[in-house]
């Protein structure tokens, strides 16, 4: 009996995912574990296996489709052996089934009051399909279609699919114009930039770019912490003088093999000692009672591209410098190729978010709900410092820490930020 493949929850907090590539083909012999596609989850791209022996019979969804947690994806069995054929599977709540964008026809959306009907013509004589998929930057299409068009250097983006619901078939490409001719007739469609950067004008008043699954996520997660989580925030100046020749240092003695010690790892490792010592910050709260750890995890904002994720550094107090630098590479390097683990991102007691590398003086962050706190930083800038009845130039730095007041009191986070300002402005004083 023929066996279903649900689009499983491959994240805590996953409850649909995007198909971004099936690995596997229809036709194609399984064994259970192997990798049948890749999927979008909220925070990284992940592995979806099988979990059956044999052949992959039929393929339900086409790939850049967002599909909720439990419907069907494809169907695995013996060879010849006849399936369902509607890829249904269980039915999907009606609130999701819109999110299955390769299951039906898209309706064209209502433009919106302001548009003026003028705007009409300028909109280039062969539009996009309406059954063209949710996300604007993908293109339906068989792999033997695209295996074509990418040898015979045609966008499938110019080409009008004549399969099942819009899809670029082997014959389209065919029928397509050559290279040069799809170059050129590139230059009259309007451009879909990849994010909401600047874009060169076509005339379309505007461009609508569907969520990806860490936008929907950060956008949920955040209305969930500034709404009722009640901040409040607290900022100090650190003189960052001791730190700065402690890391210049340290870097000198470990050489170009060793490593390099960047200002975000001292200000980790930091925090994590300043948490030992006040553990009423290093706290959850839950709804009916506040969780303080005895562990200290801390997260670490790392800006991808289409949005924010927070790898998470275990045990970063009983890490050294060398160690939390090490490993903040590598789960950012894996953070920013979407290939973090589950376990990789989730469960931090307390969290930095660093923007001094882009010049930022100062800014308040906003706290990744159930911790209670979070450190902000700015740049490290040289400023004229009153120092008796002379004027001293050193190097400042300013730091705003974002407090839950269910949990934290503005005494409790102050006495905090007076021990992390004292062991980042004696580095020494971390060795204690």
């Amino acid at each position: 009996m023929a066996t279903k493949v649900h689009m499983e929850a491959l994240s805590p907090t996953m409850e649909e995912g995007r198909l971004v590539k099936w690995t596997k083909h229809e036709g194609d012999p399984v064994k259970s574990g192997d990798t049948l596609a890749e999927v979008e989850t909220d925070k990284a791209v992940m592995e979806l296996v099988a979990r059956a022996d044999g052949q992959l019979l039929k393929v339900m969804v086409p790939e850049g489709t967002t599909v909720p947690v439990g419907n069907v994806v494809a169907w695995i069995g013996k060879p010849g052996e006849k399936v369902d054929g509607d890829g249904a599977g269980a039915p999907a709540p009606k609130s999701q089934r819109s999110a299955v964008s390769g299951a039906r026809e898209d309706k064209p959306a209502p433009a919106p009051p302001s548009a003026s009907p003028r705007a009409a013509p300028s909109i280039p004589a062969n539009p996009s399909p309406p059954i063209a998929p949710a996300d604007a930057t993908r293109v339906k299409a068989s792999p033997l279609a695209k295996r074509l068009a990418k040898d015979a250097g045609v966008d499938l983006k110019l080409i009008q699919g004549s399969g099942p619901g819009g899809r670029v078939i082997k014959r389209d490409v065919e029928a397509a114009p050559t290279a040069s001719a799809a170059t050129a007739s590139a230059a009259q469609a309007p451009a879909v930039p990849r994010t909401a950067d600047r874009a060169p004008r076509t005339g379309v008043p505007y461009e609508d770019v569907p969520l990806t699954q860490i936008r929907k996520t950060i956008a949920k997660r955040l209305a969930a912490s500034i709404g009722p989580i009640p901040h409040f925030f607290l900022t100090t100046e650190i003189d960052m003088e001791r730190a700065v020749e402690a890391r210049e240092a340290l870097n000198q003695q470990l050489g170009e093999a060793g490593g390099k010690i960047s200002f975000n790892d001292i200000i980790i490792k930091a925090v994590a000692l300043a948490l030992v010592q006040h553990r009423a910050c290093n706290a959850w709260f839950q709804d009916d009672h506040i969780r303080y750890w005895n562990e200290v995890h801390i997260g670490m904002a790392v800006a991808i591209e289409d949005g924010l994720i927070t790898p998470v550094i275990r045990n970063a107090d009983q890490k050294n410098l060398r160690e939390i630098g090490a490993e903040s590479r590598e789960l950012a390097g894996r953070a920013r190729n979407r290939r973090l683990k589950p376990d990789e991102y989730t469960g931090a007691t307390f969290s930095v978010s660093n923007l001094g590398m882009f010049d930022i003086d100062q800014f308040t962050a906003v706290i990744n709900p159930p911790e209670a706190g979070i450190v902000a930083i700015g740049s490290i800038v040289a400023k004229a410092i009153p120092d008796g009845d002379r004027v001293v130039v050193r190097r400042r730095l300013r730091l705003t820490m974002s407090c839950d007041h269910r949990v934290i009191d503005g005494a409790t986070g102050a006495v905090f930020l007076k021990t992390l300002k004292q062991m980042l402005e004696n580095p020494l004083a971390m060795l204690l």
